[in-house]
């Protein structure tokens, strides 16, 4: 065996230490009007953190936090040399898209229909999103976790994409099962409810008194990627 392939061995058997925790918590949002904004991003229903204003009126920051979110966005004046509305393809995460633009049309905010890819197009005229460019009406037909969309702009321009996520890919979670909502954990409970009735139809449609075990471990699994139980 070669030196180089005895460290490469050697790299591969030694188990690696933990990184540094890094957590993603901001993100800047170019605005020309920083009230006009903080009444947008109110309305939303996001929660307001901070509005800090400089003496001589020649810097102000404020901070919003989208339910459930673990990033925050900023915006204000003098915070970004970036053009206001130049930010694009914000990306919030949804276990449901129907109800996140039901909830957003509540409250008075343009959004787009729910669309979804064809696959393996990726030009065309709308605007891009991560399929590509090419958007289908209607939600994925296959309900697929990732593939379902929505946009909407705040009043500079700036675009946001709900997606629909509501199972993770293997690997993107660790190990701890939360929801960051009674909503979120509702719509779970009523997945594992549709999938518990197609388990007891298939074991002869006898009830089964082990259904928060069965229950549980379909949640679980469907929140870390792995293969749903039968």
């Amino acid at each position: 065996m070669t030196m180089t392939e005895e460290r490469s061995r050697t790299a591969i058997e030694t188990p690696k230490a933990r990184s540094v925790d890094m957590k993603f918590e901001i993100v800047v949002i170019p605005v020309s009007d920083p009230d006009r904004s903080k009444e947008f991003y109110a309305r939303l229903g996001w929660r307001l953190d901070a509005d800090y204003a400089a003496p001589g009126g020649d810097f102000r920051v404020m901070q919003f936090t989208p339910p459930g979110s673990g990033c925050s966005v900023i915006f204000g004046k003098n915070i970004t040399a970036a053009a206001p509305g130049s930010a694009q393809g914000l990306y919030l995460v949804v276990s449901d898209i129907e109800a996140a633009r039901k909830e957003l049309l509540g409250r008075g905010i343009a959004v787009s229909e729910a669309f979804h890819d064809t696959v393996g197009v990726h030009a065309g005229p709308d605007e891009p999103y991560l399929f590509g460019r090419n958007r289908v009406s209607g939600p994925d037909p296959e309900h697929r976790s990732y593939r379902s969309f929505a946009s909407f702009k705040d009043p500079d321009g700036n675009g946001w994409l709900f997606q629909e996520v509501t199972t993770r890919a293997p690997g993107r979670v660790d190990a701890d099962t939360t929801f960051t909502s009674p909503a979120e954990l509702a719509a779970a409970l009523r997945r594992a409810g549709a999938a518990h009735g197609e388990h007891e139809k298939r074991t002869g449609g006898q009830h089964d008194v082990n259904w928060p075990d069965w229950y549980a471990e379909y949640m679980v699994r469907e929140q870390a990627g792995e293969p749903l139980p039968l």
